[in-house]
């Protein structure tokens, strides 16, 4: 992510940051082509993308979005209505997946943005 990071503090555009930097990333070379995903959350709008051996995708996302590297193939709307971001991101990591590894979600509230991830351990992380 300090790719995506880099260009956002260097004034891009959300969309441009994230088409900038997966595009130079691309997906992992392994055994199963595994898809770069990433997003930038701002307070009025959020990004969401995803590159993978045969497209490269990015999309502005106003309601809640699931992109997921292996069973998903891009960014879909998907509903669910948690309060926090560490709620999302265990409804995430719950979903009935083959092999969840992780699951960030965010939850952006009046004035704020809260971002968690989830990865299996005994704790999340916020």
């Amino acid at each position: 992510v300090d790719p995506i990071a880099e260009a956002y503090d260097r004034g891009y555009p959300p969309r441009d940051a994230l088409v900038e930097a997966l595009h130079a990333m691309d997906y992992e070379k392994d055994d199963y082509d595994t898809p770069r995903v990433a997003g930038i959350v701002e307070a009025d709008a959020g990004y969401v993308g995803i590159v993978r051996r045969d497209a490269l995708l990015v999309r502005e996302v106003g309601e809640p979005h699931l992109v997921a590297t292996y069973e998903e193939d891009e960014p879909r709307p998907f509903e669910f209505a948690p309060g926090t971001a560490a709620a999302a991101a265990g409804a995430a990591y719950d979903l009935d997946y083959e092999h969840a590894v992780c699951a960030a979600g965010v939850h952006v509230g009046e004035g704020s943005v809260e971002y968690a991830v989830e990865n299996g351990e005994d704790e999340r992380t916020e």
